[in-house]
């Protein structure tokens, strides 16, 4: 496939987060991960913030954020919408496995929800078997079939070595009986650790996906519904291996993430 640049000469930047402050702009981010099925006191993230730099951690002290649905996944994350049911209902985003049933009330948090544009991210994954760094945006799901996911950048520290790794991009339906999976693991080229842009150029009937400015991927399915931003680093059980504490904090650095749209829609 050959090299092809993202243009963003016919698009405004229209939202920014650049991490400059010292404290997590909790209008728009919502530190928690999906805390309806568990609580938001087992899923607040671990996170330093400040100087250009966010700094998700999964620390030796993380318990796994909710062992009745997931087993020992731990994850440090923040989002950007929360919409969910009352307590004992099925009722709530991302319900990633059958029999979900809602544990703690939570508020409704819509910050910064977007349906449209190019969004990217610059960040670093984590070189370890456990370990696994993404932005996936989802829908927010005021509808329960608007759930698709729009996997920009998803980075497993087993499928990385010295010389590059994988990065998964694409269309995840989740429940959204309008898509199909259409998700492809692509190799780049570089030291993951260190930062990268990953970003999709989100029109009305595709998805084009870039790592670092490269065209990596196109989706043609339409998502016509928002979507808030989900950012983390999970560490995952690894079969028959101990949990390597001595290998934590996993942390993963994200630089900025920005949003532009197309100037004939503003």
């Amino acid at each position: 496939m050959p090299d092809l640049d993202l243009d963003l000469s016919g698009y405004a930047l229209v939202a920014a987060e650049e991490f400059d402050a010292e404290r997590l702009d909790t209008g728009r981010w919502w530190p928690y991960y999906t805390p309806h099925w568990s609580s938001r006191a087992a899923t607040a993230a671990r996170y330093d913030v400040g100087g250009g730099r966010l700094r998700l951690r999964v620390d030796a002290g993380t318990a796994p954020w909710a062992p009745e649905w997931d087993g020992d996944v731990r994850v440090s994350h923040l989002q950007t919408g929360q919409v969910s049911g009352p307590v004992g209902s099925a009722r709530g985003q991302h319900r990633f496995r059958d029999g979900l049933v809602v544990r703690e009330d939570q508020p409704e948090h819509r910050g910064w929800l977007v349906r449209d544009g190019v969004l990217e991210v610059r960040m670093t994954a984590v070189r370890h078997p456990a370990a696994m760094v993404a932005f996936w945006p989802v829908g927010v799901e005021d509808r329960p079939d608007d759930c698709g996911e729009i996997c920009v950048a998803e980075v497993f520290g087993s499928e990385m070595d010295a010389t590059g790794g994988l990065v998964g991009v694409g269309v995840k339906p989740q429940r959204d009986p309008r898509l199909t999976e259409d998700f492809v693991k692509v190799r780049v080229a570089g030291d993951l650790t260190a930062p990268h842009d990953y970003a999709v150029q989100w029109e009305d009937d595709e998805l084009r996906f870039h790592v670092d400015g490269r065209l990596v991927h196109t989706v043609r399915q339409r998502i016509d519904y928002p979507v808030q931003l989900m950012l983390d680093v999970y560490e995952l059980p690894v079969p028959g291996v101990p949990r390597d504490t001595a290998a934590l904090p996993h942390v993963a650095e994200v630089h900025h993430v920005r949003h532009w749209r197309r100037r004939d829609r503003l």
